[in-house]
């Protein structure tokens, strides 16, 4: 297992010095000699292209997956505002029902899904007559929206 700087040195000059442990003597490897190979690490993606690598972290968090939640939410009630008509500027009123984990979300994130949807109210109800809508993964939320 090379470092970083002992791969690029060895691109860049076509040729790597390794000492031998135990005293041995220096063996000189080139490109030749040696298969430059990459793996996945376990909750990153690795991109390259040329010199360029990204790796990003990829692990999704409870916090996360509540946040990502919650932002469905305010992209599900303002799909359902166009679809009453409703003017840009008109406050509303948001009923839900869903699981365990779309009520959790949407009591965590209430004041931002309040604020982006113009929501006075956002009321988790056991028995909304609503549209039944699915989210991400398999989540599922009943919404109901009127005017305030």
């Amino acid at each position: 297992v090379f470092t970083n700087e002992q791969i690029s040195a060895l691109e860049a000059n076509g040729e790597l010095s390794v000492a031998v442990p135990d005293g041995g003597e220096d063996v000189l490897l080139t490109t030749d000699d040696v298969l430059i190979a990459t793996e996945d690490i376990p909750g990153w993606k690795v991109a390259t292209d040329g010199e360029l690598t990204v790796a990003l972290d990829v692990t999704v968090t409870p916090e996360l997956a509540k946040e990502g939640l919650a932002r469905e939410l305010v992209n599900r009630i303002q799909n359902l505002r166009k679809d009453q008509d409703f003017e840009v500027t008109d406050r509303i009123r948001v009923r839900l029902q869903g699981s365990p984990a779309v009520e959790e979300a949407a009591t965590a994130f209430r004041d931002y899904i309040s604020d982006e949807v113009l929501a006075d109210s956002l009321v988790l109800d056991g028995d909304v007559a609503g549209e039944s809508l699915a989210l991400v993964g398999e989540e599922t939320v009943v919404l109901a929206v009127s005017k305030a």
